[in-house]
């Protein structure tokens, strides 16, 4: 089974799809409710962890669907299924939205990580798409400097990510 194949499978049953990302931030809400002003305290915080997790998974994939159909397969976004592509994202910035109502998502445990992840993502998606579209065997057009740049600047990004990413839980997070 490819990934094409379970789009298909998702787009035909989309009321599943709809129903998962759409319950979501009615959680992050109903949590905000019932937690009042004890969310930044230990066990709302970790509901909100798990929240914010169960959308942002699914949300930074389909960032990175999003980015590769446009970047590499020069597809149209406007013919590609909403729900398959734009609605993890938009549930995901709802959910952060009601999350950052109720704590800072600093305070969210695990929400480094992802943020991490989220720019080790994107600092690779330019590495490659940026040796796609130059055709890395033709000569260089910018002097050898502008190239030292961005390629200090595109390893500056991943290994701040990567710090984020694999970065030990601190006290607070455990």
């Amino acid at each position: 089974m490819t990934l094409q194949n379970i789009f298909e499978s998702v787009a035909t049953n989309n009321f599943l799809l709809i129903y998962y990302f759409l319950i979501i931030p009615i959680l992050a809400l109903v949590i905000g409710l019932i937690s009042g002003k004890d969310a930044k305290e230990n066990p709302w915080r970790y509901l909100f962890s798990v929240v914010v997790y169960l959308v942002c998974v699914p949300g930074i994939f389909s960032i990175v669907l999003c980015g590769y159909s446009v970047g590499f397969e020069q597809q149209n976004l406007l013919e590609v299924n909403v729900l398959v592509y734009f609605l993890p994202i938009a549930s995901m910035m709802g959910t952060l939205a009601i999350v950052k109502q109720k704590l800072d998502l600093v305070d969210v445990p695990g929400f480094g990580r992802i943020s991490g992840l989220i720019m080790v993502l994107a600092a690779t998606f330019v590495l490659v798409l940026l040796l796609q579209k130059t055709r890395i065997w033709i000569v260089v057009v910018g002097s050898v400097w502008h190239l030292v740049g961005v390629v200090a600047i595109l390893f500056l990004m991943m290994k701040f990510g990567l710090d984020r990413f694999m970065k030990r839980s601190s006290p607070s997070e455990r």
